[in-house]
Formats: structure tokens, sequence, C-alpha cells
């Protein structure tokens, strides 16, 4: 009796002498124990965050690049389908390569960085053959092998993001040196793409790589005054390149001037367009299909002003729809830096990043007229198969970044396949032979 008496109150005072958690652990603790929450702290939810973001997107592009190329395929002489059909191959493509990148094993991708540059660089170079390069709207940035056409620029921001990951995540601490932050991605590796890219007067692309470089840089631990320098830098190179072409000049200046965006016929002509089919579609839209400004009004409908479209025909709810896809595949990238401890997952997935956020904010700001019109696609939605499968790689590496996450990959292989759970729930015999 005395002995149960006194393992009771020693009991009592060892729990007396525990220390109580702090209130900010026990809150955390309350808000993963509910159902939401907990569902957002599954090692699953970055990889099904980005799945179902680029699937979406992806589906969701292919329905639009249907609605506005129909018109201008018949207009051309060609099928209704034409376009979407092109598209729709490539898109299942693209889906190949991002399974296939999904599943492969991570050091596979550390691997390939150099490769993939030696190679982006080969087709870039191939742009300036004369029998080889093609040039469209007065950018040489086209190759033609045989039927296909292909962006090598495309290739050369894939480059970029892995060279810089795998060069900055063997560095270490040695970034924060001003030589080794330079040394070798931004010269030569950096330099030699941008001058390719830029042999061509592809300047929108070169602005889209810069944000690559930039967040790679960052995010691997470059000083705050290194970017100020080449920032500083990178203004008086960009504005040399503007002020060398009478094209660029041309469209700053007509940008610019209040009285270019009232003339729809005049050089702001494509801009002014987009604005009216944003006008025309209002809060609701004007219906799936019925857009007025798809019929030889407004150029390239179907490719970079894809999103007048949508806010034309599918009104503000289908621009909303968008951003919010772009949110979540930004979400998504946010989770796995924070989450890895790998440096070459965490810059490369900051590079792809900025390179998907950076061509959206260039494609739709051009659209609503924040800025001036410089020929950048929609990621995932724009109709262009080069785009469209190498954006579509690129998020294949990031589910393969997802799925070595801790827990993903077991929880993936510990659920059943669709095939499997629909057979679950089918009868195994007939309730007729049961009750006889």
């Amino acid at each position: 009796m005395t002995s149960t008496t006194s393992s009771t109150t020693g009991s009592r005072a060892s729990a007396a002498r525990a220390p109580e958690r702090p209130r900010a652990e026990r809150d955390t603790s309350r808000l993963s124990s509910l159902p939401v929450i907990g569902k957002l702290e599954s090692p699953l939810t970055t990889y099904y965050l980005i799945l179902g973001a680029m699937t979406t997107l992806v589906v969701f592009g292919l329905i639009m690049v249907f609605s506005a190329s129909s018109v201008s395929s018949l207009l051309g002489g060609q099928a209704s389908y034409s376009v979407f059909a092109r598209q729709a191959l490539f898109a299942l493509i693209g889906a190949v390569f991002a399974a296939a990148a999904s599943r492969m094993p991570l050091a596979w991708w550390k691997r390939l960085s150099l490769p993939t540059f030696v190679a982006s660089v080969m087709l870039l170079g191939l742009v300036f053959v004369p029998s080889l390069g093609v040039e469209v709207n007065g950018n040489r940035n086209w190759l033609r092998l045989g039927p296909v056409q292909l962006q090598p620029s495309e290739v050369g921001k894939l480059a970029l993001v892995l060279v810089g990951a795998m060069v900055f995540a063997n560095k270490g601490r040695l970034v924060g040196l001003m030589r080794h932050a330079i040394l070798p991605y931004l010269i030569p590796v950096s330099v030699i793409i941008l001058a390719l890219v830029l042999g061509g007067d592809d300047l929108g692309t070169a602005l889209v790589m810069l944000a690559i470089i930039g967040a790679v840089l960052a995010v691997a631990g470059v000083r705050g005054r290194f970017f100020l320098l080449s920032g500083a830098i990178g203004a008086v190179g960009v504005a040399y390149l503007v002020h060398s072409s009478g094209n660029r000049v041309a469209r700053i200046a007509n940008f610019l001037s209040p009285s270019c965006q009232s003339d729809p016929d005049g050089w702001c002509g494509q801009s002014v367009h987009g604005m009216y089919a944003l006008a025309d579609g209002g809060w609701w839209g004007v219906g799936l299909g019925a857009s007025k400004e798809k019929w030889d009004w407004l150029a390239e409908a179907h490719n970079d002003f894809i999103f007048a479209i949508i806010g034309e025909e599918l009104g503000l709810p289908g621009t909303l729809v968008i951003l919010f896809l772009f949110a979540i595949i930004a979400w998504g990238c946010y989770r796995l830096m924070v989450r890895t401890r790998d440096r070459f997952v965490r810059i490369a997935t900051a590079g792809i990043m900025a390179w998907l956020l950076g061509q959206a904010i260039v494609n739709i700001g051009a659209v609503i007229g924040l800025l001036p019109v410089i020929g950048v696609p929609l990621p995932l939605v724009s109709a262009g198969g080069s785009s469209l499968v190498t954006t579509m790689l690129a998020l294949g590496m990031l589910l393969c970044f997802a799925r070595n996450e801790p827990g993903c990959r077991a929880l993936l292989a510990a659920r059943p396949g669709m095939l499997k759970r629909s057979l679950a729930v089918m009868p195994t015999r007939s309730p007729l032979r049961r009750n006889r």
C-alpha cells in the first residue's frame, strides 16, 4: 500500500517537473490535427500540387488552342483542328517526357547538366546555318530539322537551370567569393547561351533567361553587392540592345505613347485588339468559341495572345483560373525549396520557378498593356511544341524532386493504382447467381 502510494506520488511529481511545451508548438500540433491542414502537411502534397496544376494547364491550353486557332486554320485553307491536333501530339510527347523525368534517379539530373549545355549550344549554333535556321517575325530563333521545327532556346533555359544548380551545389560556401560567383556559370556558360540567343534578335527569351540566372544566383547564396553590380551591367546591356534595334526602339516608343494605344491599325494594333478582347469578355465572357477577335483581327491569337482569347470567351473567371494554377505551381516550388536539404534540388527548383513565372508575367503583362509586346508564349497554354515539351520536361524534373521528399516515394508505392481500385469495388459474383 505504501509502495503504491509512493509510486503514484512520484509519477505526479515527475509530471509536475516535466517542462510544458511552448504555445507555438501546441498550436502547430492542433493545426496539424485538423483534416485539411493534416493533408497539406502530407509528403504527397508537393507532388500532387505540381502534377495537378501542370495537367490542368495543359488540358485547359488544348481547349483554348482549339478555340483560338480554328478560325485562322479555316481561313488558311486547313482543317479547323489542324493546330489543335499538332498541339495535342506535342502534349502527348511532353507527357511521356515528364513521366520519364519524374522517375529518373536524382543523381542523373546532375550528370545530365553538362550534356544538356553542350546540346543547347550546338542547337543554338545550327540556327545560323542558312539551310537549317528559320526566321519568324524578325527573330532567327527557329531550327528546321526535316518535318520538325523547334526552338533551341528552350533547351538553353533547361541548360541554365541544370548547370547553375550543379556548379553552385558543388561550390558550397565558396559562392560568397566574387570569382566563384562568376566562374564558370556566368562566364562562360551564361554568356555563351545569351550571346547565341541575342544573335538571333530574340530579346524576349533573353530576358526570361536573365530571370533564371538571377534566381539561380540568389538561391545559391551570392552576396547582394554582386547583384547590384551585375544588375547595373545588365540594365546597360539591355538598354544598348534596345537602342541598337530600330524595331525595338519603335516598340518601346509606341508603347509609351498614349496616342498609339488608341490606333487599332497602327504599331500597337496587336496590343489594342488584345485589350478589345478582354473588354468584350467583361465579367463572364461571351462563351467558349464565341470570340470575335480571333476572326483575323488579333494576330497570334492561339500563341502569344491566347490569354486575351481566354478573357474574351471565359471572362474574369477564366483568367483567374490561369493565375490560380500558376500560383499553385509557385507554391509547390516553394515547398520544394524549403523542405529539401539538397542544394542542387533547391537551386534547380528556383531556376524553374523563375522560368515559368517570369515568362507568364511577361506574357500576361503584354496582353493587359502593362509591358511591351516581345513575343513570349504563355507556358503550357500557348500553342508551340518546343515550349510545351520542354516545360513539361522541366516540371517532370520537379516531380522527381518531389518524389524524393521523405516518405513520398513510399506512399506513392503503397497506393493501389486506379485500375486496382476500380476492380476492388466490382462484385466477384453475380447477385442472381448468389441468390440461387
